[in-house]
């Protein structure tokens, strides 16, 4: 009996921390469909858990969820692609509630170069 409550306790004890970080990095925020944006880079950050982008999208500011550094790097960007002032295209996952003009982007072009992040989501 001790050793029956003893595996339920660790095995909810794994159970936990992973769906946390599921909530936090799945789509649930998301619409399931994509829309494609075209604007200027005003501010980049980053790092983990992802990379952070505004853009200026003809007057209304975006923000652009990419990849962590290893997703950026797997696809082919390079320090110095993303900076401010360059222009961009996204295509990817809008809020929900599109009135956050927040969307996680799936592949973004910048000039005639497409960057797949996230490979077989379309």
């Amino acid at each position: 009996m001790k050793r029956r409550l003893f595996i339920a306790v660790l095995s909810l004890g794994f159970t936990i921390p992973l769906t946390g970080t599921q909530a936090h990095h799945g789509w649930s925020w998301t619409t399931g469909g994509n829309i494609d944006l075209t604007g200027i880079i005003e501010t980049v950050r980053l790092g983990n858990p992802h990379g952070i982008l505004t853009i200026d999208v003809e007057g209304e500011v975006w923000t652009a969820e990419v990849g962590q550094p290893w997703r950026n790097e797997r696809a082919g960007l390079e320090d110095g692609d993303l900076i401010a002032g360059v222009e961009i295209r996204v295509i990817g996952e809008p809020d929900a509630d599109l009135s956050k003009r927040r969307v996680k982007v799936e592949r973004l072009f910048l000039g005639e170069r497409e960057y797949i992040l996230y490979p077989g989501r379309d």
